[in-house]
């Protein structure tokens, strides 16, 4: 069973879902793929790791960092799971590029290289947002793009986080804007 609760955030409306292992999405509202992973049967109630998670993003909203994670559960293909475990690493503030996160898939399988496209693919289907900080990961060239939410959303949220954006761009035209 998925339960979801809703949160109101700065930068709109956050559905949340968990199953009874921990949280399975967070969506800000409009986003692309909203609710892509969630059940047909949702009851609305607030379990313990929702009320976790939006004890989390109290916190993280307020312009802190989090000293503590709610409970994850990614329901996603091993290759994305991986990926998105990759994400949890991120500092807070920091950012890293698709190139950075495939070079990092190379080297865990003993490989020379590993395709950015195929990390890129994973992180815009992270159905965990913000907590699972996919607004961390830019384009090679510095571009702000690849965020499900919008650019407009992620930089914010780099913003919240103070992360050096001098060498960052909005580009003109994107999937993401």
């Amino acid at each position: 069973m998925q339960y979801i609760c809703h949160y109101q955030s700065p930068l709109g409306d956050i559905l949340l879902a968990a199953d009874d292992i921990g949280v399975t999405g967070l969506w800000f509202d409009g986003q692309k793929y909203y609710a892509h992973n969630l059940a047909t049967s949702v009851e609305e109630k607030e379990t313990a790791a929702l009320a976790e998670a939006k004890r989390w993003l109290d916190v993280y909203f307020s312009g802190k960092e989090p000293d503590f994670q709610p409970p994850i559960h990614f329901v996603g293909t091993p290759f994305q799971c991986e990926v998105w475990e990759i994400l949890q690493t991120i500092p807070y503030g920091r950012t890293v590029t698709y190139g950075q996160i495939a070079q990092r898939l190379a080297e865990q399988r003993g490989l020379p290289h590993f395709s950015s496209q195929a990390v890129g693919g994973a992180v815009g289907h992270n159905h965990i947002s913000v907590i699972v900080p996919c607004h961390r990961v830019v384009g090679a060239d510095g571009s702000l793009t690849g965020y499900a939410g919008g650019v407009r959303r992620k930089v914010a949220l780099l913003e919240l986080e103070h992360a050096d954006m001098d060498a960052l761009y909005v580009p003109k035209k994107g999937t993401a804007l």
